[in-house]
Protein backbone atom coordinates (compact mmCIF):
# COMPACT_ATOMS: atom_id res chain seq x y z
CA UNK A 1 0.00 0.00 0.00
CA UNK A 2 1.32 3.45 -0.94
CA UNK A 3 2.07 5.83 1.94
CA UNK A 4 -0.55 8.56 2.42
CA UNK A 5 2.01 11.32 1.82
CA UNK A 6 4.52 11.25 -1.03
CA UNK A 7 8.26 11.50 -0.29
CA UNK A 8 9.28 14.93 0.92
CA UNK A 9 12.09 15.19 -1.62
CA UNK A 10 9.41 15.68 -4.26
CA UNK A 11 9.00 19.23 -2.97
CA UNK A 12 12.32 20.02 -4.64
CA UNK A 13 10.32 20.26 -7.88
CA UNK A 14 9.22 23.81 -6.98
CA UNK A 15 12.02 25.47 -8.94
CA UNK A 16 11.23 23.47 -12.07
CA UNK A 17 7.51 24.17 -11.75
CA UNK A 18 8.16 27.88 -11.46
CA UNK A 19 10.55 27.81 -14.43
CA UNK A 20 7.94 26.06 -16.62
CA UNK A 21 5.34 28.63 -15.64
CA UNK A 22 7.61 31.56 -16.45
CA UNK A 23 8.69 29.99 -19.74
CA UNK A 24 5.19 28.98 -20.83
CA UNK A 25 2.14 30.79 -22.09
CA UNK A 26 0.35 30.99 -18.73
CA UNK A 27 2.27 34.14 -17.83
CA UNK A 28 3.90 35.31 -21.05
CA UNK A 29 0.57 35.33 -22.85
CA UNK A 30 -0.79 37.81 -20.36
CA UNK A 31 1.81 40.37 -21.32
CA UNK A 32 0.18 40.71 -24.74
CA UNK A 33 -3.36 40.59 -23.45
CA UNK A 34 -5.28 43.72 -22.53
CA UNK A 35 -6.52 43.52 -18.91
CA UNK A 36 -10.22 42.78 -18.70
CA UNK A 37 -12.39 45.50 -17.22
CA UNK A 38 -14.89 42.93 -15.96
CA UNK A 39 -12.33 40.69 -14.22
CA UNK A 40 -13.62 39.43 -10.87
CA UNK A 41 -12.05 40.60 -7.61
CA UNK A 42 -9.84 38.01 -5.92
CA UNK A 43 -8.64 37.40 -2.37
CA UNK A 44 -5.48 35.33 -1.83
CA UNK A 45 -4.65 33.47 1.42
CA UNK A 46 -1.22 31.82 1.92
CA UNK A 47 -0.48 28.42 3.39
CA UNK A 48 0.75 27.29 6.79
CA UNK A 49 3.92 29.03 7.95
CA UNK A 50 3.85 31.19 4.81
CA UNK A 51 2.93 34.82 4.19
CA UNK A 52 1.41 36.85 1.41
CA UNK A 53 4.77 37.06 -0.34
CA UNK A 54 4.53 33.34 -1.15
CA UNK A 55 1.71 34.19 -3.60
CA UNK A 56 3.51 37.04 -5.37
CA UNK A 57 3.61 35.23 -8.73
CA UNK A 58 -0.11 34.45 -8.65
CA UNK A 59 -0.94 37.99 -7.57
CA UNK A 60 1.07 39.43 -10.48
CA UNK A 61 -0.66 37.12 -12.95
CA UNK A 62 -4.09 38.04 -11.64
CA UNK A 63 -3.36 41.76 -11.76
CA UNK A 64 -2.08 41.46 -15.33
CA UNK A 65 -5.52 40.04 -16.22
CA UNK A 66 -7.24 43.02 -14.65
CA UNK A 67 -8.32 41.45 -11.37
CA UNK A 68 -8.46 43.57 -8.23
CA UNK A 69 -6.42 41.45 -5.81
CA UNK A 70 -6.68 41.68 -2.03
CA UNK A 71 -4.05 39.92 0.07
CA UNK A 72 -4.74 38.44 3.48
CA UNK A 73 -2.36 40.68 5.38
CA UNK A 74 -0.66 37.60 6.86
CA UNK A 75 3.10 37.66 7.24
CA UNK A 76 3.01 34.20 8.80
CA UNK A 77 -0.03 31.93 8.64
CA UNK A 78 0.37 30.31 12.05
CA UNK A 79 -2.26 32.00 14.19
CA UNK A 80 -5.56 30.80 15.57
CA UNK A 81 -7.90 30.04 12.65
CA UNK A 82 -10.85 31.79 14.27
CA UNK A 83 -8.85 34.95 14.88
CA UNK A 84 -7.61 35.01 11.28
CA UNK A 85 -11.08 34.39 9.85
CA UNK A 86 -12.57 37.15 12.01
CA UNK A 87 -10.03 39.59 10.53
CA UNK A 88 -10.63 38.43 6.96
CA UNK A 89 -14.43 38.55 7.03
CA UNK A 90 -14.78 42.37 7.00
CA UNK A 91 -11.94 42.58 4.47
CA UNK A 92 -13.82 40.20 2.19
CA UNK A 93 -17.14 42.01 2.58
CA UNK A 94 -15.49 45.37 1.87
CA UNK A 95 -13.88 44.06 -1.32
CA UNK A 96 -17.17 42.58 -2.56
CA UNK A 97 -19.10 45.76 -1.76
CA UNK A 98 -16.50 48.03 -3.32
CA UNK A 99 -16.42 46.02 -6.55
CA UNK A 100 -20.17 45.34 -6.41
CA UNK A 101 -19.72 41.65 -7.16
CA UNK A 102 -18.75 38.44 -5.35
CA UNK A 103 -15.09 37.63 -4.78
CA UNK A 104 -13.08 34.63 -5.96
CA UNK A 105 -11.26 33.38 -2.84
CA UNK A 106 -8.10 31.35 -3.46
CA UNK A 107 -6.18 29.70 -0.62
CA UNK A 108 -3.13 27.49 -0.58
CA UNK A 109 -2.85 24.63 1.93
CA UNK A 110 -4.11 25.94 5.30
CA UNK A 111 -5.13 29.08 3.46
CA UNK A 112 -7.62 27.00 1.49
CA UNK A 113 -9.25 25.81 4.71
CA UNK A 114 -9.53 29.41 5.89
CA UNK A 115 -10.98 30.34 2.50
CA UNK A 116 -13.59 27.60 2.87
CA UNK A 117 -14.66 29.02 6.22
CA UNK A 118 -15.08 32.42 4.59
CA UNK A 119 -17.21 30.90 1.83
CA UNK A 120 -19.45 29.19 4.41
CA UNK A 121 -19.85 32.29 6.59
CA UNK A 122 -19.96 34.98 3.89
CA UNK A 123 -21.76 33.34 0.96
CA UNK A 124 -23.08 36.64 -0.42
CA UNK A 125 -19.51 37.93 -0.75
CA UNK A 126 -18.04 34.82 -2.41
CA UNK A 127 -18.58 33.80 -6.02
CA UNK A 128 -15.99 31.04 -6.26
CA UNK A 129 -13.63 29.14 -3.97
CA UNK A 130 -10.32 27.53 -4.98
CA UNK A 131 -8.35 25.39 -2.53
CA UNK A 132 -4.78 24.39 -3.42
CA UNK A 133 -3.59 21.27 -1.59
CA UNK A 134 -5.86 22.01 1.36
CA UNK A 135 -6.49 19.14 3.82
CA UNK A 136 -10.07 20.18 4.59
CA UNK A 137 -11.23 16.73 5.71
CA UNK A 138 -8.32 16.21 8.12
CA UNK A 139 -5.99 19.15 8.88
CA UNK A 140 -3.43 16.85 10.52
CA UNK A 141 -3.12 14.52 7.54
CA UNK A 142 0.38 15.77 6.83
CA UNK A 143 3.91 14.41 6.69
CA UNK A 144 5.56 13.50 10.03
CA UNK A 145 8.03 16.38 9.73
CA UNK A 146 5.26 18.92 9.19
CA UNK A 147 3.24 17.41 12.03
CA UNK A 148 6.20 17.93 14.37
CA UNK A 149 6.29 21.57 13.31
CA UNK A 150 2.56 21.91 14.00
CA UNK A 151 3.01 20.49 17.50
CA UNK A 152 5.97 22.77 18.16
CA UNK A 153 3.95 25.82 17.11
CA UNK A 154 1.07 24.74 19.35
CA UNK A 155 3.48 24.45 22.28
CA UNK A 156 4.75 27.97 21.62
CA UNK A 157 1.17 29.17 21.58
CA UNK A 158 0.51 27.47 24.91
CA UNK A 159 3.51 29.34 26.31
CA UNK A 160 2.00 32.66 25.30
CA UNK A 161 3.83 33.44 22.08
CA UNK A 162 1.66 35.90 20.14
CA UNK A 163 -0.04 35.21 16.79
CA UNK A 164 0.55 31.46 17.11
CA UNK A 165 -2.21 28.88 17.48
CA UNK A 166 -2.32 26.75 20.63
CA UNK A 167 -3.43 23.23 21.47
CA UNK A 168 -6.86 24.60 22.42
CA UNK A 169 -7.43 25.31 18.72
CA UNK A 170 -7.59 21.56 18.17
CA UNK A 171 -8.48 20.13 21.58
CA UNK A 172 -10.54 22.99 23.00
CA UNK A 173 -13.57 24.79 21.68
CA UNK A 174 -12.09 27.95 20.23
CA UNK A 175 -12.04 26.67 16.64
CA UNK A 176 -15.10 24.40 16.71
CA UNK A 177 -16.94 26.63 14.25
CA UNK A 178 -13.99 26.53 11.84
CA UNK A 179 -13.85 22.72 11.95
CA UNK A 180 -17.60 22.61 11.32
CA UNK A 181 -17.09 24.86 8.29
CA UNK A 182 -14.90 22.16 6.72
CA UNK A 183 -17.88 19.80 6.49
CA UNK A 184 -20.61 22.32 5.80
CA UNK A 185 -22.21 22.51 2.35
CA UNK A 186 -21.54 25.58 0.27
CA UNK A 187 -24.11 27.93 -1.23
CA UNK A 188 -25.30 26.69 -4.61
CA UNK A 189 -23.98 29.73 -6.50
CA UNK A 190 -20.40 29.23 -5.25
CA UNK A 191 -18.24 27.27 -7.67
CA UNK A 192 -15.82 25.38 -5.44
CA UNK A 193 -12.66 23.69 -6.71
CA UNK A 194 -10.21 21.64 -4.68
CA UNK A 195 -6.91 20.96 -6.45
CA UNK A 196 -4.85 18.05 -5.18
CA UNK A 197 -1.75 16.08 -6.13
CA UNK A 198 -0.99 12.44 -5.41
CA UNK A 199 2.70 13.39 -5.35
CA UNK A 200 2.15 16.03 -2.67
CA UNK A 201 5.05 15.68 -0.22
CA UNK A 202 3.39 17.66 2.58
CA UNK A 203 -0.31 16.77 2.69
CA UNK A 204 -2.14 13.48 2.23
CA UNK A 205 -4.02 14.08 -1.03
CA UNK A 206 -7.00 12.09 0.25
CA UNK A 207 -7.63 14.81 2.85
CA UNK A 208 -8.00 17.37 0.05
CA UNK A 209 -11.04 15.66 -1.49
CA UNK A 210 -14.06 17.82 -0.74
CA UNK A 211 -17.51 16.30 -1.38
CA UNK A 212 -18.91 19.79 -1.92
CA UNK A 213 -16.31 20.84 -4.48
CA UNK A 214 -15.03 19.78 -7.88
CA UNK A 215 -11.83 17.88 -7.12
CA UNK A 216 -9.14 18.31 -9.78
CA UNK A 217 -5.86 16.41 -9.81
CA UNK A 218 -2.58 17.92 -10.97
CA UNK A 219 0.94 16.49 -10.91
CA UNK A 220 2.52 19.03 -8.61
CA UNK A 221 4.52 19.44 -5.45
CA UNK A 222 2.63 20.87 -2.50
CA UNK A 223 4.50 24.17 -2.36
CA UNK A 224 4.53 24.43 -6.14
CA UNK A 225 0.77 24.54 -6.59
CA UNK A 226 0.80 28.33 -6.57
CA UNK A 227 3.20 28.34 -9.54
CA UNK A 228 2.18 25.19 -11.41
CA UNK A 229 1.03 25.76 -15.02
CA UNK A 230 -1.85 23.27 -14.66
CA UNK A 231 -3.27 25.27 -11.76
CA UNK A 232 -3.23 28.44 -13.86
CA UNK A 233 -5.11 26.65 -16.61
CA UNK A 234 -7.78 25.67 -14.09
CA UNK A 235 -8.02 29.29 -12.91
CA UNK A 236 -8.20 30.56 -16.49
CA UNK A 237 -11.12 28.23 -17.21
CA UNK A 238 -12.85 29.25 -13.97
CA UNK A 239 -12.63 32.94 -14.81
CA UNK A 240 -13.87 32.36 -18.36
CA UNK A 241 -16.91 30.43 -17.09
CA UNK A 242 -17.67 33.17 -14.59
CA UNK A 243 -17.42 35.83 -17.28
CA UNK A 244 -19.70 33.92 -19.65
CA UNK A 245 -22.22 33.40 -16.84
CA UNK A 246 -22.18 37.14 -16.08
CA UNK A 247 -22.76 38.00 -19.74
CA UNK A 248 -25.60 35.49 -20.13
CA UNK A 249 -27.17 36.75 -16.88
Amino acid sequence: MAPPVAPLWGELRYGGELARLLAGQALSGQVLRRPSRDAQPVMLIPGFMAGDSSLTIMRSWLRSRGHRVSMSGLRLNAGCAEEIISRLQPKLRELAERREEPVVVIGQSRGGALARSLAVREPDSVGALVMLGSPVSDPLAVSPRVLRTVRLMATLGDLGVGRVFSTSCADGGCCDEHWADMEAPLASHIEAISIFSRSDGIVDWNACLDPHARNIEVSSSHCGMSVHPAVYRVLEELFERSREAAWSG
